[in-house]
């Protein structure tokens, strides 16, 4: 498939302002691969693709994990947040027929994050916290920490979110807090280069 077949594609499952969203974290992707060295078409299409399942209802996306053999954990059950990007993976590989498994499994751990991040998996972390149409408090410095490095914004986000889940008493993601510690050891590391 083409990159405007897959969007034609993504447009049939999502509203329009859920499709916009998709179309900013596709042109923000893009961007930041430039940026950062990752390729680009890849990143657009991982963007485009991300949100895929986002407003299919929680039922239908665990039976398609289901479906394609996607084993949760009780954290990640307990996060219906999250299922929306391992329910995306599974559609465009198993429905869509991608074979890219770089941009699988960006989709894949969009929402959460996880250990081992690649750099596509980052890319396309950030540019859904930084992309256009976002306007919560705060977006404008990571939208200017994304220019830095995307390690600095995968922190703050994360240390925005875990947080509020925290506040709100529900499930933490024990990946997400593993993405959180590698993207600071990744960052202190670079400090310390820099101040040798």
């Amino acid at each position: 498939m083409t990159y405007e077949e897959y969007r034609q594609e993504v447009k049939k499952h999502l509203t329009e302002r859920r499709f916009f969203h998709s179309e900013c974290v596709a042109d923000s992707a893009a961007w930041l691969a430039k940026q950062y060295g990752a390729d680009v078409e890849k990143a657009r299409l991982a963007g485009i693709l991300h949100d895929i399942m986002k407003e299919t209802p929680g039922e239908e996306q665990l039976k398609m994990m289901e479906r394609f053999g996607i084993m949760l954990t009780q954290a990640q059950r307990r996060t219906p947040k999250l299922w929306h990007a391992f329910a995306a993976a599974a559609y465009i590989q198993h429905v869509l027929g991608l074979e890219d498994q770089e941009i699988i499994e960006a989709v894949a751990c969009h929402t959460g994050g996880k250990s081992g991040m690649k750099l596509l998996d980052k890319v396309l972390f950030v540019a859904d916290y930084i992309s256009a149409d976002r306007d919560y408090p705060g977006v404008e410095k990571l939208r200017a920490l994304a220019g830095v490095s995307l390690e600095a914004v995968m922190v703050e986000g994360i240390a925005f979110t875990i947080p509020e889940r925290m506040e709100q008493r529900q499930t933490l993601e024990p990946r997400s807090i593993e993405a959180y510690n590698e993207a600071l050891w990744a960052l202190e590391e670079n400090q310390s280069r820099k101040g040798k």
